[in-house]
């Protein structure tokens, strides 16, 4: 079971850079890279909730699951 993080796609589309989310958020750079990278062992929902509101996206945006048993 894999939590895929699609953080780098949703930014793309917005057109917006790590450090200018970072700032909006008010979250390390450091700390979203990690999560950007998919490297994040958990997420806190404000976090989330501050990038979904600051993106325009739903959680489901960003989150994406697959099951490793399928393949």
């Amino acid at each position: 079971m894999s939590i895929i993080v699609n953080l780098d796609v949703m930014m793309a589309k917005r057109k917006i850079s790590l450090n200018e989310l970072s700032e909006r958020i008010d979250i390390t750079p450091a700390n979203l890279s990690i999560l950007k990278t998919g490297k994040a062992k958990a997420i806190r929902f404000s976090t989330l909730e501050a990038i979904c509101k600051e993106l325009d996206c739903q959680p489901g945006d960003i989150l994406e699951f697959v099951d490793d048993d399928l393949f």
